[in-house]
């Protein structure tokens, strides 16, 4: 399966993509989209959308993952992301992906073992799952490429489970 992991945002979208085949990571692609602030709010998320499919279309993703709204007390940065996460699923939807979504907190456990874990140590992590030489950037493409890492991980228990049914 071919997984697409999004850290959805308005300024910046991480994007990351990895095969997952037989338990093992292959990373084919990592990396932002950025949308210039000055940029009229509908231009941004046509921006995001465009480029988003660019990426779908490159690499033919099964699965498209997100990450779940964390709300916290900034309402304006939240309906922003919002927006930018609604095309995002839009686009999924319109290629036919298989949408999913994870909590902060079920990413780093998947990935680091520790719910509560520090940005570092999933950042670390992320690195040292997908064999990479260095810790990859921006943040945003790591965390989307630790959202894809937790979605192969439960995706693949949920299909070890349902094989023992």
């Amino acid at each position: 399966m071919i997984i697409l992991g999004i850290d959805p945002g308005l300024a910046t979208v991480g994007f990351g993509i990895v095969k997952f085949e037989r338990q093992r990571f292959l990373t084919l692609n990592y990396g932002a989209i950025i949308t210039p602030a000055k940029m009229p709010v509908p231009e941004r998320l046509q921006m995001i959308y465009n480029n988003l499919q660019q990426i779908i279309d490159s690499y033919n993703p099964t699965d498209l993952v997100v990450e779940e709204l964390f709300f916290n007390t900034n309402q304006k940065t939240i309906i922003a992301v919002s927006e930018a996460r609604g095309v995002i699923l839009l686009a999924a939807q319109k290629n036919n992906l298989y949408i999913d979504e994870y909590t902060p907190l079920q990413v780093k456990q998947a990935v680091v073992g520790y719910g509560r874990a520090e940005k570092i140590q999933v950042m670390t992590m992320v690195k040292n799952i997908l064999n990479l030489d260095k810790i990859p950037k921006p943040d945003d493409a790591a965390d989307a490429l630790a959202i894809a890492i937790c979605h192969a991980h439960s995706k693949s228990a949920v299909n070890l489970i349902n094989r023992f049914k």
